[in-house]
């Protein structure tokens, strides 16, 4: 254990070193323009691009996986030539976000920009994030991106605000299609086969996986079908262990239930102890010994796991649609496997039919505990906010999601946005996208209504647009079940109050306090003991065994923090209510 973990962090100190050494253009240090002026725009204008054309050079480094673009990225260009900027993203590859930012913060040096994830609070405790409170006013898109309430959420115990949550904001009217978050998922060739039931139940879902697989046990070419996966593969094993919660008709927050049957006095709930959590295992041990869950579940690695799906060999699984589907549909598309019934659609799971279920929560959730944030090894921390400034420009922002006017999408004599089947492709392909598309898609960016009032601000919350981009066999399991969208499939739900999500909450714990350290023993007991009980040949002994251990990690002491947070919560918001 000890040598993979110093073989991890020598890699990360190698991408790191790499990652500021090989910033910018050619002989262009971080946070310099490339005549090698070093001088900030002025703060409040509307464009970082200077009268002579130049172009300023910044490095960023997103503590997720993520996928570069190339150099002479096209759209990346027209960016720069808007904006007078352009950054060189690197992202997360081959450790964990608390060890990249771990040898980021033993080197001293640091990217302009960086989201450090689950490592933001090591960032922010070594003092290396710029306070951006006096910052802010000067920047209208930035200083208009949230709300006064939702600024103040994100001071910490300094008073000062050190990051941007960049996905925490609908303007306008929501327009969402996708069911960006967690779901139990099936492929449509099962509905289709089963002849589109209404499946509502955890002992549902298994039911149709087993009679299917029993019924088509290989895919057209003779390839054994996968029933079931589970990823466990570090930070990512939420696919194995938060389900209970969503079972249980309760939204994400992620590391808690919280009871609202009394709105004021709202209550932690361990989602880990319940009836529930027990009766899920349960089911899951059952299936796994009667082979529909996937053998190589608690040792495949998430590239394996990816892999895996885009065989088209998997009937289901619970995960993120931002987990895999953005590898897994192309992946798909490409191979021509949609045409089998191999894309995934949403189910509404819960325990049993009378539950709820709140799996997608309208209105978004706004994250206080990671966002975009400024280094202190930045040389001019006024044009790295000017350039947020200017990203959030209709025109930018369009250029970044939509792409080019008449080569990415069309606008109808109506002035609304569409693509054409060409243009799907291409913005699907691996190739075009990397040379093409720039997203930047961890700075700061807008769902819901296009400033228009009309088009909305990607196209995956165009429903025209995303219904006709649609694979034939999701379109078919969409009109057999009365939908449009993935959202009306698996149904949606109101944030439940001003507490959420909790996940913010948790994802900023440290083991200085005992309720962190409680966190951190937690996650690492369930991680250990969850594939146990799963495999165990008795359940009840394997159930027993972990509850023993994840006992001893004193998850009272987190729980009690959290009952601290969400009170102050709470308090908070009846404030700004008043």
């Amino acid at each position: 254990m000890k040598r993979k973990k110093l073989l991890s962090l020598l890699l990360t100190a190698a991408m790191t070193v790499s990652m500021m050494a090989g910033c910018g253009s050619a002989g262009t240090a971080s946070g310099t323009s490339e005549s090698g002026s070093s001088a900030g725009t002025a703060a409040g204008s509307t464009s970082g691009a200077s009268a002579k054309g130049e172009v300023k050079n910044f490095t960023a480094f997103f503590a997720t996986p993520g996928t570069e673009i190339n150099d002479d990225n096209e759209i990346q260009s027209l960016i720069a030539q808007k904006t007078g900027v352009k950054v060189k993203e690197t992202w997360l590859t081959g450790q964990t976000a608390q060890e990249a930012v771990g040898t980021l913060i033993a080197g001293g040096e640091y990217p302009d920009f960086i989201d450090g994830g689950d490592g933001t609070q090591q960032l922010y405790q070594a003092g290396a994030l710029v306070a951006l409170d006096d910052y802010i006013d000067k920047y209208p898109n930035i200083k208009n991106y949230f709300t006064a309430e939702e600024w103040d959420k994100l001071r910490q115990d300094d008073g000062h605000i050190y990051w941007i949550p960049e996905f925490s904001n609908i303007n306008g009217e929501e327009k969402t299609c996708t069911h960006n978050d967690e779901a139990f998922w099936i492929q449509t060739r099962v509905l289709k086969w089963a002849n589109y039931p209404k499946i509502k139940t955890m002992d549902q879902y298994f039911d149709l996986l087993e009679k299917y697989n029993a019924a088509n046990p290989t895919m057209e070419d003779g390839t054994k079908n996968i029933p079931y996966t589970i990823l466990c593969d570090d930070w990512r094993y939420f696919c194995l262990e938060n389900a209970p919660q969503f079972l249980d008709g309760y939204p994400n927050d992620g590391s808690v239930i919280v009871n609202a049957d009394d709105p004021k006095n709202p209550k932690i709930v361990d989602y880990n102890t319940t009836a529930t959590a027990k009766k899920y295992f349960q089911k899951l041990n059952e299936e796994y010994k009667k082979g529909i869950v996937d053998s190589e579940s608690f040792t495949q690695t998430y590239d394996e796991y990816i892999a895996k799906l885009s065989t088209g060999r998997v009937l289901g699984m619970i995960d993120q649609w931002w987990d895999f589907a953005y590898n897994v549909n192309d992946a798909l598309k490409q191979a021509g496997l949609d045409k089998q019934g191999c894309d995934y659609v949403p189910l509404p799971i819960t325990i049993d039919e009378s539950v709820q279920n709140r799996w997608h929560c309208s209105g978004g959730a706004f994250n206080n505990g990671a966002g975009l944030s400024i280094t202190t090894s930045c040389k001019d921390v006024d044009g790295a906010l000017q350039f947020i400034n200017d990203l959030l420009d209709q025109d930018n922002h369009n250029l970044r999601f939509w792409g080019v006017e008449g080569k990415d999408y069309e606008v109808d004599k109506d002035g609304m946005f569409y693509r054409t089947p060409e243009e799907r492709t291409n913005c699907s392909d691996t190739a075009y996208k990397a040379s093409h598309l720039c997203t930047y898609s961890y700075f700061p960016q807008y769902n819901g209504t296009s400033k228009d009032g009309k088009n909305a601000m990607k196209p995956d919350g165009q429903a025209s647009e995303f219904y006709d981009g649609l694979q034939q066999d999701v379109k078919d399991t969409f009109d057999a079940y009365g939908v449009k969208t993935y959202v009306e499939m698996i149904g949606t739900c109101e944030a439940p109050g001003p507490w959420y999500p909790m996940w913010s909450f948790s994802g900023s714990l440290t083991t200085a306090t005992p309720g962190g350290t409680a966190w951190t023993k937690m996650g690492e007991c369930k991680h250990q003991y969850l594939p146990k009980v799963v495999m165990a040949d008795n359940f009840e002994d394997g159930w027993n065994e972990y509850m023993k251990a994840y006992n001893a990690c004193n998850p009272q002491d987190f729980l009690s923090e959290s009952q601290t947070e969400l009170e102050k919560r709470v308090a908070d918001a009846a404030k700004y209510s008043n």
